[in-house]
């Protein structure tokens, strides 16, 4: 079942077999190795900006390709089929568009050729001891001191926390006590060794992905690292490129889904029980023909939510539809291919039970299930 979208361009088409090797060469033999150490090599960032991988969406003036951001739903899509999750991609693309679509030129010449080149290694740092999804209960703040922003205050679950060295932390600059109050500070990467890097969190799954805590004690930016390069802005800025962040997120669910059933499609054609391979059961068959259903929806919408992203249409709603629907159907597929392994799916050593374990964080980050059925409840009044 190769991956495919409407979408795709000539441009997408050609660099897809390079992505597929990038994960087959640098990404899926490494991960045990990653997974031990909790964290990736830093080189695979460079390796994957030496091959284009990172400038989807970014002018070539700035490094880029030239190529819209679709790349970077491709390069998702096959990262949750390989199902080799530490490489912290999805974050590259999140800050990269951030920039891409909020930044000042100032900001864009100097920032893009970073992230296309893999020189930088980003993290996007919302979530708080007391505050997740709901952002306006941030407490970190960034105050200005001369020609300088002071940034003081805690965060955690911060993916490639401790790898990062391209910040875009969301701190409030005010004290009206207002979504006005929050800006988008980047720490960049000659400031990044002043955050305190807390502990690296033990997780269910996701092993080799670096996500920390991280505490801002008087780190010092420039004041022109405010995004955008006027205060105030940062919760409208989040509101805007969230729905990109969940598209990606549905993407990788896509992705996962077509791996595991692949995976379990060759594991019940090769097992057999009571003298006859599992799939000549009617309930194999029946249980494989929905989760079939389940992808081929999800990636129908999904596609659809694509072209409404490139063409400058995708809405808060339609985004929250996509992660919604494509996480759960993840965890749903997932677990009903776990069921047809039978025992051996509980074993670590089976890859179903990797899947397993990884799907599950896709319907907590990014905004939360109950997040997404509360914001495409608001479409409807």
């Amino acid at each position: 079942m190769p991956f495919e979208s409407s979408w795709q361009t000539e441009d997408h088409l050609l660099i897809e077999d390079t992505i597929k090797r990038f994960f087959a060469e640098e990404i899926v033999p490494n991960e045990p190795e990653w997974e031990k150490a909790g964290q990736v090599d830093e080189s695979v960032w460079t390796t994957a900006g030496a091959l284009g991988l990172l400038g989807g969406g970014i002018p070539e003036a700035f490094g880029g390709l030239g190529i819209d951001a679709g790349i970077d739903a491709l390069i998702c899509a096959e990262q949750g089929r390989v199902n080799a999750l530490g490489w912290g991609f999805v974050v590259h693309t999140i800050v990269k568009n951030y920039i891409v679509m909020q930044g000042t030129p100032e900001q864009k010449a100097k920032w893009l050729p970073q992230l296309a080149s893999g020189q930088a290694i980003p993290s996007i740092v919302m979530s708080e001891p007391g505050a997740g999804s709901d952002l306006k209960g941030i407490r970190t703040r960034a105050v200005r001191d001369g020609d300088d922003l002071v940034i003081d205050g805690s965060k955690i679950f911060i993916s490639n926390g401790q790898t990062s060295n391209m910040l875009i932390v969301v701190a409030r600059t005010g004290d009206t006590g207002s979504a006005r109050d929050i800006s988008l500070v980047v720490v960049e990467p000659e400031q990044a060794d002043q955050v305190i890097r807390g502990r690296n969190l033990d997780k269910i799954g996701m092993k080799a992905q670096d996500t920390s805590e991280l505490r801002f004690d008087g780190v010092r930016v420039p004041k022109e690292n405010i995004l955008g390069g006027v205060e105030g802005r940062g919760f409208g800025q989040l509101m805007q490129e969230l729905p990109w962040e969940r598209l990606m997120i549905a993407y990788w669910s896509l992705g996962a889904i077509e791996g595991a059933l692949d995976l379990t499609i060759d594991y019940v054609n090769d097992r057999k029980a009571f003298g006859r391979h599992v799939m000549d059961f009617q309930n194999t068959r029946f249980v494989l023909a929905r989760c079939k259903m389940k992808l081929e929806l999800t990636r129908a919408y999904v596609d659809k939510c694509m072209v409404q992203y490139l063409a400058g249409e995708l809405d808060a709603a339609s985004a929250s539809i996509a992660k919604l629907w494509a996480t759960e159907a993840q965890g749903e597929v997932i677990d009903a291919c776990l069921q047809l392994h039978g025992g051996y799916g509980y074993m670590s050593e089976y890859p179903i039970s990797q899947f397993y374990a990884n799907a599950r964080v896709q319907r907590i980050y990014g905004g939360t299930s109950e997040i997404m059925l509360e914001l495409i409840s608001r479409s409807l009044v």
